[in-house]
């Protein structure tokens, strides 16, 4: 990643429209055609993985670590909506990002995400190692 300084204050934007499948009626975790928050962080970890694009070094990505979320309005099907995130803190490899999502000027979410940077081959490595071990264990 490149320096702190420069990466401090990136920002990223990302917009979907709701579908009737993006619903938490259609994903099962309630009884009212709204957009799911899953999907609301879905949108918000894109803002944020897209804030990044020029600042990794080749080869290094980011994985989730934790979100605080808020959701603040409801947004039915055909709500156009937007969010935003913004690099706020830097600590080691890990990042956090301020996020929101607007529909024109109504905030309907907020969190903050916290990725780690990792060097992506070593990860994979690394991941396929866990679960070679946990299937041997089995």
């Amino acid at each position: 990643m490149l320096p702190d300084d420069e990466v401090l204050g990136a920002v990223g934007l990302t917009e979907m429209v709701v579908r009737p499948g993006d619903t938490s009626v259609a994903i099962g975790i309630g009884d009212l055609p709204i957009i799911a928050p899953s999907l609301l962080i879905n949108l918000m970890e894109h803002a944020a993985i897209l804030s990044l694009d020029l600042y990794l070094e080749p080869g290094e990505t980011t994985i989730p670590i934790s979100v605080e979320f808020i959701s603040l309005s409801p947004a039915g099907i055909g709500a156009s909506l937007r969010a935003t995130s913004r690099v706020i803190e830097i600590s080691g490899k890990e990042l956090t990002f301020e996020c929101e999502v607007y529909e024109n000027e109504r905030q309907i979410a907020a969190a903050l995400i916290k990725r780690s940077a990792v060097e992506r081959v070593s990860f994979l490595a690394r991941t396929a190692a866990l679960h070679l071990i946990q299937n041997d264990k089995s």
